[in-house]
C-alpha cells in the first residue's frame, strides 16, 4: 500500500493510546446517557406488575429502533464528513477559526439538520399507518400491543428531535468535540429521568408518562445542541441559520445522499434483524419477550460504551484519510482495535458482578426475573462477542466506504435470517440468544474480510470519496 507522509508544516495525528482514550471517554459517558433513558423506562415499566406492559415496551423501543436506527445515517455521514473536512483543513494549512474555513463545517451540519427534518415530518404524518403496521409486523398480542401504541402515540412527537440529535452527535463527534456530546446528552437524560418519575409518579400517567417525559427531553436537547453550535463555530444564532449556497450544490448533495444512500441500506437490515429477533421472541409469547426486553438492555449499554472507541477509530482514521497519511490510519487500526477489546472485557467482567442486582431493578415480576436470570449468562458476553463489528463500523465511517458498509450488510443478511430461523425452530429461546450472538460475529467477520482486502490490495486511497 502506498504511504503518504504528510507536510512537514502540518501537525502528525496524534495516534497514542492517550489520545485514542481522551477521544472515547467523552463519548462512552454521552453515549451511556442514551441507553440509560432507555434503561430507566423500561425498569419503570418492569416495576408495573404487568407483564404484559413490559412486553410492550419491548416493542414500542423495537419499533422505535426500526424507524429512528434506520435513519442514523444523519449520524455516521455527519461524523464521517466532518472529520474528512477538518483534515483536509490542516492538509492545507487553512486557519481552521477563520469564518471561511468553518464554512463547510457549518454547511454539513446544515444539510444533516435539513434532511432529518423532511424525514421526521414523512414518519409524523405517517404515524398512524406506521404504528399499526410495525406492531402487526412484530406479531404483537393484542394486550402487549396496546400498551406499545399509548406508549408511541406520545413518542412520535418526538422523532424529528431524535432525527436532529442524530446529526448533531455526528458532528460533534468528526470533529473531535466528544465533550458537547456528553453536555447534549447527559441534559438529554438526566432531564428524561426527572420528567419521567414526575409524570409516572406525580401524575399517575403511567405508561403514557414514560413516553411524555422521554419526548420533552429530547426537545430541550436539541435547543442546547444548537447553542452548543454556535459556540462551537463562534457564530451569532442568525449566523448559524444563514445558508451558503456554494455548500448547497447539487454535487454536495448527491455527494451526501449517495453515501446516506449506502448507510441506510446497511442500518436497515441491522434494525430488520434486530426486530426479526424481537418478532421470534413476541412469538414465543409475552413472557418470552418481556424477559428478552430487558436481557437485551445489556446490548443497548454495552453497544454504546464501545462506540465511545468506534468514535475514536472513526475520528482519527477520517482526518487520516483526509491527509492521505495511510501509514498512521494503520497505527489507528492496530491501537483502536487492542482498546476497544480491553474495554469489551472490562465491560463483561462489570456485566458478571452486576446482573444479579442490575435484574432486581428491571423487573418485580417473578416469572420475567425467573427467565432472565436463567439466561443472563449469553447477556453477560455480548461485549467481547460484539465488540469486533463496533470497532471496524467506526473504522469503516472514518472512510465514508459506504459502498464497503453496504455491501457487508447485505452479505450479512444472506446468512443471517435463515441460519436464526433455523436455530429458532432448534432451540426457541436458546436459539435466539445464539441468532443475537451470530448476528454480531458474522458483521465483524464479514467486515474484517474487507478490512484485509483492501489493506492486501491498497485500495483505500483507489476507492476514498473525494
Amino acid at each position: 500500500m502506498p504511504t503518504t507522509t504528510p507536510p512537514k508544516a502540518m501537525t502528525p495525528i496524534d495516534t497514542r493510546y492517550a489520545r485514542i482514550i481522551a477521544i472515547a471517554v467523552p463519548v462512552l459517558l454521552a453515549n451511556l446517557a442514551m441507553p440509560l433513558q432507555s434503561v430507566i423506562d423500561t425498569a419503570i415499566v418492569g416495576n408495573m406488575h404487568e407483564a404484559a406492559k413490559l412486553a410492550g415496551m419491548g416493542l414500542a423501543i423495537q419499533l422505535l429502533s426500526l424507524l429512528l436506527v434506520s435513519f442514523n445515517f444523519l449520524q455516521y455521514a455527519s461524523s464521517g464528513l466532518s472529520a474528512q473536512a477538518l483534515g483536509q483543513l490542516a492538509h492545507h494549512d487553512s486557519a481552521i477559526n477563520s469564518s471561511h474555513s468553518l464554512s463547510p463545517l457549518l454547511s454539513i451540519l446544515q444539510r444533516a439538520l435539513l434532511l432529518a427534518i423532511i424525514i421526521g415530518l414523512v414518519l409524523l404524518l405517517a404515524k398512524p399507518w406506521v404504528i399499526d403496521f410495525g406492531l402487526q409486523a412484530l406479531s404483537a398480542n393484542p394486550k402487549s400491543g396496546a400498551a406499545a401504541k399509548m406508549y408511541l402515540d406520545v413518542r412520535f412527537w418526538g422523532v424529528i428531535a431524535e432525527l436532529m440529535n442524530f446529526a448533531f452527535i455526528g458532528w460533534f463527534a468528526g470533529q473531535g468535540k466528544t465533550r458537547y456530546m456528553l453536555y447534549q446528552q447527559g441534559f438529554i437524560a438526566i432531564l428524561n429521568i426527572i420528567l419521567t418519575l414526575f409524570f409516572v409518579y406525580g401524575m399517575q400517567l403511567g405508561i403514557v408518562g414514560v413516553a411524555l417525559g422521554t419526548t420533552i427531553a429530547f426537545w430541550s436537547g436539541i435547543v442546547l445542541a444548537l447553542w452548543l453550535s454556535c459556540r462551537s463555530l463562534q457564530l451569532s444564532w442568525t449566523a448559524f441559520f444563514n445558508i451558503d449556497p456554494q455548500h448547497f450544490t447539487k454535487d454536495k448533495m448527491l455527494r451526501l445522499f449517495s453515501l446516506n444512500k449506502d448507510i441506510f441500506i446497511r442500518t436497515l437490515i441491522l434494525t430488520l434483524s434486530f426486530a426479526w429477533i424481537t418478532r421470534l421472541s413476541a412469538q414465543s409469547g409475552d413472557l418470552v419477550l418481556a424477559a428478552n426486553a430487558i436481557l437485551l438492555q445489556v446490548l443497548s449499554i454495552s453497544a454504546f460504551a464501545l462506540d465511545g472507541v468506534a468514535v475514536s477509530a472513526e475520528t482519527l482514521s477520517g482526518q487520516a484519510a483526509g491527509r492521505r497519511d495511510w501509514s498512521r490510519f494503520r497505527i489507528i487500526v492496530k491501537r483502536t482495535g487492542v482498546v476497544s477489546y480491553a474495554l469489551a472485557l472490562l465491560l463483561s467482567a462489570i456485566w458478571w458482578f452486576a446482573m444479579p442486582t442490575y435484574l432486581q431493578l428491571m423487573t418485580n415480576i417473578e416469572s420475567v426475573f425467573t427467565l432472565t436470570n436463567a439466561y443472563k449468562g449469553y447477556a453477560i458476553l455480548l461485549p467481547l462477542v460484539g465488540v469486533g463489528a463496533y470497532w471496524l463500523d467506526g473504522i469503516f465511517f472514518g472512510l465514508t466506504a459506504g459502498h464497503v458498509i453496504r455491501n457487508a450488510a447485505l452479505i450479512l443478511a444472506v446468512i443471517f435470517f435463515p441460519l436464526s430461523w433455523l436455530l429458532y425452530q432448534q432451540w426457541d429461546m436458546t436459539g435466539i440468544w445464539l441468532s443475537v450472538w451470530c448476528l454480531l460475529l458474522l458483521r465483524m467477520l464479514i467486515l474484517s474480510g474487507f478490512l484485509y482486502q483492501a489493506h492486501r490490495t491498497g485500495s483505500y486511497e483507489k476507492r476514498l470519496p473525494v
